[in-house]
This record gives C-alpha cells, structure tokens and sequence, in this order.
C-alpha cells in the first residue's frame, strides 16, 4: 500500500514578513503592564479615548492661499479638530513662483505660500490661539513657522498661545522622500534651532514630528519603519543634547508621524511596540526623568500607497480597517486618507467622508470605551514581542554604524527599504498579494470619477502676485533682514529670530532659501548601487 502524501501547509506571513501561526496560546511579558504608566506600551494616558478623542486632523491644501482657506474652514464646520497643511512642492523646496524650477508644480500637491502675505491669506477668518496646526514642511520648516508666528502676532496672539506641529524632519528626506536642499550638517544645525527656539518661546510647539510615514510608503516592514524612525530620533535628541540643551526641557516636545496600513493585527502592534521601546531608549540611554519626556506622541495617516485608481470605493473600507487599526494602537492625531487620492488631490465630498469615518470610528464603533482593547490578544502580544525582538536588533546594527546619520551616508536604510518594496511589488504582480479591484474582482470598465482639477493658469497669477509684493514692500528693508540672516548662518547663534525678522520684512520663500544656499551649498546625493 503507497502512503499519502502529506499535504504542505502554505506559510502565512505579515507583511513584515513575520510567520502567523495557526492559533495562539498564551498571553505574553507586557501583559501586566498599565496604560499611562511606563513603558507607555498600552497608552500614554490612563483614560485615553474615554477622557478625549484623538486629533482628527484632515491633511489638506492646493491652489493657492484662498482655495485652501476655503477648504480649512469648511472641513472645520464639518468637525475636524485640527488643521493639517499641505504645501506645493516649490514651497517644500524653496523656490518662488517665478522660479524656472517652480513652473508647472504651483499649487498642484499642496498650497503655495511664497510670503507672509499668503500666510495671513490662508489664515484669514481662523484664529491661531483657537486652533492646532500641523505643517507637512522640512527643509523650509523653519520659514514656515515663522510665517506662522508672525500671523498669529498679528491676530493678537503670543508664540506661546501657539499649538501645532511642523514635520522637519530632515534625514527622512534623505532615505525616502527627497525634498531636502542643504546638506545633512546645516540642515540638522536649522533643526537644532527651532527646536531650541520653540522650548522657550513657542512652548506648546512640537518642532520636529519624527517621520516613518514615508519610510514605510517608500517600501519598508512595520519593523524597519520603527527601528529606523527611532534611530533618526535618536540623531535628533543626540544633536540637541550637543548643543548644550537638557534632555527634559525639549523631549516633551518631540513628537512622531507614523503610515497605518492594512495588515491590521501587526499595525496595532507596531505602534504599542514603538512607544515601549521609545521610552526605555530616553530613560535609559538618555536618563531622561520627566515622564512626559518617555511618552511617544504621534500622530497617524492611513496609506496612501495602499488606495487603488481602480474601483476608488473600495479606498473608503480600506481606510476604515487602517483608522481602527491607527485607534485601537493608540494613536494623539489621525488623518485619513480621502477615496479619490490614487487620481487626484482630494475633492471636498471625498474629504468630508474621509473624515466621517474617523467619526463614525469614534463615535459608533465602542472601541473608545475601553482603554487599549487589544491588549491580552495571544496573536497580538506574540507579534508585539517579535516585532520589538527585530527592531532592537536593528537599532544595534545602525548604533555600530555610527548612528542614523551615517547608516543613511553608506545608503543602508535605502538598500533596506529597496529590497522589501522589490519583494512586494514581486508579491502582486505574480498574484499572492492580493489588491482587490487590481488583480482580482477587477472590472473591465471603470465608472467615470469627478477629480479635483488645478488651474494651470494659477503659476502665471502666483508669479504676478509675488513680483506686485516685491514691488510694494520696503525693499532696503528686506535686503538688510536677510543680510543679517545670512552673516548669523555664517556663525554659531541661533538663526530663528533673523528668519522671523525676515519673515516680517516680506522676504519670501526663495529668498530665505537662497541665501541659506549661499551659505550652505545644496545637497547632492551620492550613487548607491
């Protein structure tokens, strides 16, 4: 008699590539531990979502400073708590509309804000001291929150009513997004100001929002987007703590932006994992002692690389597996993503059911009622062990390199993230990741979508406003701000209240970013084969 073959069972992995078993049998090491209490893995507040929901802030902003005003103000009658600003990619890189290099982007991925001027436009009718602002901003971050200062001095507000966030976080540009412009010395020299800057005079500032966001977009695992994400912050405390800065008068500060995809056992379990190893790194490495300083912050945006431009509709229950996945991880702010973004920049019907769906999440589901509601899960606890096994590994590798900075100059953290983005579009086009609506369940005709269309003729009304501002300004007045500013970056001091003068003075985005080139150079990376 021939015996049966066995039949193989198919291994089932995360998208981390962690093995799931079939079934679990045991709650693990962090099942004692307490929400609020260190290390933060179960929540950094005892009550959390029964105390207080999480930010629902929105990302939005295009065209120019009145469209995205109007946006704004709608999308707060609609309940949104928070504004989240997107910018143009000339204002991401420091150019003006009339720059050669700014033509054909203006205002097409973001809101193009040149000068003070589009500042207090795109802020008109919204007071400052009543409202938290996020800015998506990193080589012109300091620009930026200048511009804001100044707008809410204006309206009668001090720095220190101010609350928001500005990304700023520059060694991600270098591994996965690419919108730096100085070199990573100066560039981590403008981080160290506003954070020095913002501890004593905009004190309910997060002055850099530590990102993996674009990490795990660009292709990495939950692992890497974690251990590389600290392993910046890491370089960030490290430069403060250079510059003569106490740990606990700017960690309470430092804020974090992480990418929720749609892996949703291994989503929640990153982020408890992120904020337990957070904590033991600024206890026990930089002996920080205020608990605040232990206590990860972040705020959380679903995946845009996850939507499809086939079957949109779907994009809407996608971003609702990955909201509650953001809530049920314990997440301070959340941004989801809108149905249309694979197509275009989001319409405002599609804005406004994004943000119902965070709504719909608090208010409906009944996962806020309990603090942290997966904890005691065998398969989520397992997974937050392993998760928190390789990511300490990681970190122990980069620590050997020389810290973040330098893993980034021998072009590690890319080769990384290549591999794993190669192995997942691998995945798809040979059919075992399945993206429904792509390749399966697909339909041969697409219905028509109404997409959100950018005036091209917005460049040419932008360069004519910019050149009628250099026009009316008190130009000796502007030609000695950034004089100044430039002889400052020529030295050691720090260079926020110069770029705030400037700001003032109406010196615009390309001038404070050009003269910051004269001094600085731009960067140009290296080939990494």
């Amino acid at each position: 008699m021939v015996a049966k073959k066995q039949k193989t069972e198919k291994k089932i992995v995360t998208d981390s590539n962690i093995p799931v078993k079939q079934f679990y049998k045991k709650p693990t090491k962090s099942s004692k531990e307490e929400p609020g209490k260190f290390p933060f893995t179960r929540g950094i507040h005892a009550g959390m979502y029964r105390d207080r929901f999480w930010t629902m802030r929105q990302y939005a902003g295009f065209g120019d400073a009145k469209q995205s005003n109007a946006r704004y103000k709608f999308m707060l009658e609609k309940g949104q708590t928070g504004i989240s600003m997107a910018f143009d990619l000339p204002t991401q890189i420091g150019h003006d509309p009339d720059s050669p290099q700014a033509e054909g982007e203006v205002g097409k991925v973001g809101v193009s804000i040149s000068s003070l001027k589009d500042m207090q436009t795109v802020f008109n009718g919204i007071q400052l001291g009543n409202v938290s602002t996020s800015m998506t901003i990193n080589s012109t971050a300091s620009t930026l929150l200048a511009y804001y200062i100044a707008v809410g001095q204006s309206q009668g507000f001090s720095s220190k009513q101010l609350r928001g966030t500005t990304q700023n976080d520059i060694l991600k540009e270098y591994v996965a997004r690419n919108t730096y412009i100085y070199p990573p010395e100066p560039s981590m020299r403008l981080i160290g100001d506003m954070i020095g800057y913002c501890a004593t005079e905009v004190p309910q500032w997060y002055p850099v929002s530590i990102s993996g966001y674009h990490i795990r977009e660009a292709g990495s695992t939950a692992v890497q987007e974690i251990a590389f994400t600290l392993a910046n912050a890491i370089e960030y405390i490290q430069t403060c703590l250079d510059r003569g800065l106490k740990i606990d008068d700017f960690a309470p500060r430092l804020s974090f932006f992480f990418c929720c995809t749609i892996e949703f056992f291994e989503e929640i379990a990153k982020f408890r994992v992120a904020r337990k190893i957070y904590a033991k790194i600024l206890k026990e490495r930089f002996h920080a002692k205020n608990p605040k300083s232990l206590q990860l912050k972040f705020h959380t945006q679903t995946s845009g690389e996850s939507l499809t431009a086939q079957q949109p509709d779907n994009n809407i229950v996608r971003v609702a597996v990955q909201s509650m996945a953001a809530v049920l991880g314990g997440t301070q702010s959340l941004h989801t993503n809108s149905r249309d973004e694979a197509l275009a920049l989001p319409t405002q019907e599609s804005a406004k059911i994004a943000l119902r769906t965070q709504q719909i999440v608090g208010y409906e589901s009944g996962i806020t009622k309990t603090v942290d509601p997966m904890a005691g899960s065998y398969y989520l606890e397992e997974l937050c062990d392993e998760i928190e096994e390789q990511t300490w590994k990681y970190l122990k590798k980069i620590d050997k390199m020389g810290g973040a900075l330098k893993a980034i100059e021998k072009g590690f953290f890319q080769a990384e993230i290549r591999q794993n983005a190669y192995r997942l579009k691998k995945e798809v086009d040979d059919d075992s990741r399945v993206l429904v609506g792509v390749n399966k369940f697909a339909d041969e005709v697409e219905a028509k979508q109404n997409l959100l269309r950018i005036d091209d003729s917005l460049g040419k009304k932008q360069e004519k406003a910019i050149k009628a501002l250099r026009k009316s300004r008190d130009n000796k007045k502007t030609t000695k701000a950034l004089s100044k500013m430039q002889s400052i970056a020529e030295s050691d001091e720090n260079l926020m209240p110069y770029i705030l003068n400037s700001v003032k003075a109406y010196a615009t985005t390309g001038e404070i970013s050009n003269t910051f080139r004269e001094v600085f150079g731009e960067y140009r990376p290296k080939e990494i084969f």
